[in-house]
């Protein structure tokens, strides 16, 4: 990663605080941590529209804090999506599975099993738990946790087997990030390009799961799949708290990644940025 450059492509208005994208087809598939849709822009046709994700809280865009289910991570296995809650409370623990074709709604169930027996596999605390990115790759799930609480614990869950929701097996990596104008940073999502994970991580200066504190900014890193070691990072923004990451385009070496940004303020619409990678 010798030479980045980052641009605003455009602003969605009607969503606030975009947590997790991915590009296909050029559309982009959104999620947002405090409404219960699944928004769909297609770029072309300049178009926005939206699937209800949940029979509670149908359809709503701002939904208040303790309320929210707090979809924080999206990934697919090239059929379907699936949408992860962040665990970071109670109701925040939901996984729901949308067709990639149709949009629709395929199953909605809780991680309850999963995240609990997370939280024991790695002595994480309640505080401590905060799942902001997952990648599915050949039957292996990564959950990536983010360390903004007092433990500072980021680290990599990887799982595997029948199913995540009450059979399966697990591994948990501890990963040592950098601090951004003196404060830690902590993962808010990653993607598997090739044989690499890239991950956005950004530093909140506050020591809280649930609480937001004053943005420092976001870097990019890379990590080994094999070693789950990170070999590299770069500062990508000292002013924004990006959350969602999505590959755009690649030609050789050099990247193309889609950035949903989330102000962390009451303003009604989500910035979704490019950012060039030439290695």
């Amino acid at each position: 990663m010798k030479q980045i450059a980052l641009e605003l492509l455009f602003q969605l208005l009607g969503i606030g605080a975009a947590s997790g994208l991915v590009y296909d087809d050029n559309q982009i598939h959104l999620i947002s941590d405090n409404s219960t849709n699944f928004y769909h822009y297609n770029i072309e046709q300049q178009h926005l529209y939206k699937t209800p994700l949940s029979l509670d809280n149908i359809g709503e865009d701002n939904i208040y804090k303790a309320a929210k289910p707090d979809y924080e991570a999206i990934t697919t296995d090239g059929v379907n999506y699936y949408i992860f809650g962040s665990g970071s409370k109670p109701n925040r623990i939901k996984l729901v599975e949308v067709n990639k074709l149709t949009n629709e709604v395929i199953s909605e169930n809780e991680l309850d099993i999963l995240y609990a027996s997370m939280k024991s596999f790695a002595n994480l605390s309640d505080e401590d738990f905060n799942i902001e990115g997952v990648i599915y790759d050949n039957e292996l799930w990564y959950f990536f946790n983010r360390g903004n609480g007092p433990k500072k614990a980021n680290g990599i869950f990887v799982v595997k087997g029948n199913n995540i929701l009450n059979d399966f097996q697990l591994t948990y990596t501890p990963i040592k990030l950098p601090k951004l104008n003196k404060v830690q940073t902590s993962f808010t999502d990653a993607i598997k390009v090739e044989d690499k994970i890239y991950f956005l991580a950004a530093a909140e200066d506050s020591n809280s799961t649930y609480a937001d504190g004053e943005i420092k900014g976001t870097i990019l890193g890379r990590i080994n799949l094999d070693k789950l070691k990170v070999e590299k990072t770069i500062t990508v923004s000292e002013t924004h708290k990006f959350e969602g990451l999505t590959l755009y385009s690649q030609e050789g070496k050099n990247l193309e990644f889609l950035l949903c940004e989330d102000p962390d303020n009451d303003t009604n619409k989500s910035g979704i940025y490019k950012l060039s990678i030439k290695n």
